[in-house]
């Protein structure tokens, strides 16, 4: 034990005399968070909106202001022509191009029906989408309005009851988006953290020499492996509750559940990848070739833990590929315990998941190592 213990202070030393490593520690994580959550969102504010209005009648008129009154869309302008307005979305000044036909107040007056043209900016997939459906919610009020005005009054309708509903968020109320995304970000740090740091550390004593001189000492395996991990794990503890911290008094970010739970998985959740990033240190010889082989892996782990796309969105094939990531597990296990308030019970199948993955990734770890006496 005493040796251990040597090996965490020399290592604590080392870490904090390299002046490249603490920037990655404390630095990284707050520019991360700050930026990362407000930045990575699918909302889809400020869509510029141009239009062509061939009827200049008064429903035309309210039409348009309907665009202009809510908080998503900005006019940038009416064009003459649909080719006018046609260049204008190819070279990108406008979003979205509604044209709005002529006899377009005399058809709903004396026909009760009519068309709109909408043209929308579809390279964005998914935010093509959110912002069709922006723009059917206005047309649909601004139709039931109109239905409202031209409809003869009949004395029978009064009695008529209309079906009301009062919506319920649970576990957002305000629908902030950054409080779904900062667990998450939270994750990917501590996992970055845990990954990188690790991998390059051991990788770096290759470099100048020192693990080489470590090997031909009476030094165990065993005392190497867990003196050489436990300062990076914890590191991970402290940019857990670092960036906790952070969520909860930048971004109101709740806790619902007790912090215990999420101490507990991500005590194990940081020794997959300290292990990870020890394999990969025992088959690199520079940092460059073990940053390259991390950061490969980071954004696969990152890209389908349902982070950014919700894994119930992925092909089949992808679903069954993650229930292999282990961040996957930490984002639903941070998110159950923060949002949801969940406890132990909730969280023992990815609990159970992420230490056989932890117990694989370490074993496979120790046995690639090969220290020479």
């Amino acid at each position: 034990m005493k040796t251990i213990l040597i090996i965490v202070q020399k290592e604590f030393k080392q870490i904090f005399r390299n002046k490249a490593m603490l920037p990655i520690i404390f630095i990284v994580p707050i520019i991360q968070i700050v930026i990362l959550s407000y930045a990575a969102t699918f909302e889809v504010k400020e869509v510029r909106l141009g239009y062509i209005d061939t009827d200049k009648t008064a429903y035309s008129r309210e039409l348009i202001s309907k665009f202009e009154v809510s908080s998503y869309f900005t006019i940038v302008g009416e064009y003459d022509s649909q080719k006018q307005g046609q260049t204008a979305l190819q070279e990108g000044k406008t979003d979205v191009l509604l044209e709005i036909p002529s006899n377009f107040e005399r058809n709903l007056v004396k026909e009760k029906l009519t068309t709109l043209s909408v043209q929308i900016d579809a390279i964005n997939g998914a935010a093509a989408g959110v912002e069709n459906g922006y723009i059917t919610q206005i047309i649909q009020g601004f139709n039931n309005q109109i239905q409202m005005d031209l409809m003869p009054f009949q004395p029978q309708q009064q009695s008529l009851k209309k079906i009301q509903f009062t919506p319920s968020f649970w576990y957002n109320q305000t629908l902030d988006y950054k409080i779904f995304m900062v667990p998450g970000i939270i994750v990917i740090l501590v996992t970055m953290i845990s990954l990188f740091l690790s991998g390059m550390n051991i990788v770096r004593e290759k470099e100048i020499g020192t693990l080489e001189q470590m090997n031909v000492t009476p030094i165990k395996k065993h005392q190497f492996i867990i003196g050489k991990l436990l300062p990076f794990w914890i590191l991970g503890i402290f940019i857990l509750f670092f960036g906790m911290n952070i969520g909860r008094f930048l971004f109101d970010v709740p806790l619902l559940g007790s912090p215990i739970w999420i101490l507990s998985f991500a005590s194990i959740y940081i020794l997959v990848f300290l292990g990870m990033g020890f394999f990969i240190s025992n088959f690199t010889e520079t940092q460059q070739q073990a940053m390259f082989i991390a950061w490969f892996f980071v954004v696969i782990f990152i890209l389908m833990s349902g982070l950014f796309t919700p894994i119930e969105s992925m092909p089949a094939w992808a679903q069954k590929i993650t229930e292999f990531n282990p961040v996957r597990y930490f984002i639903e296990v941070i998110r159950m315990v923060m949002l949801k308030g969940s406890g132990f019970q909730d969280i023992i199948p990815q609990l159970i998941k992420i230490s056989i993955y932890a117990l694989v990734m370490n074993f496979l770890a120790v046995i690639s190592y090969r220290k020479t006496t």
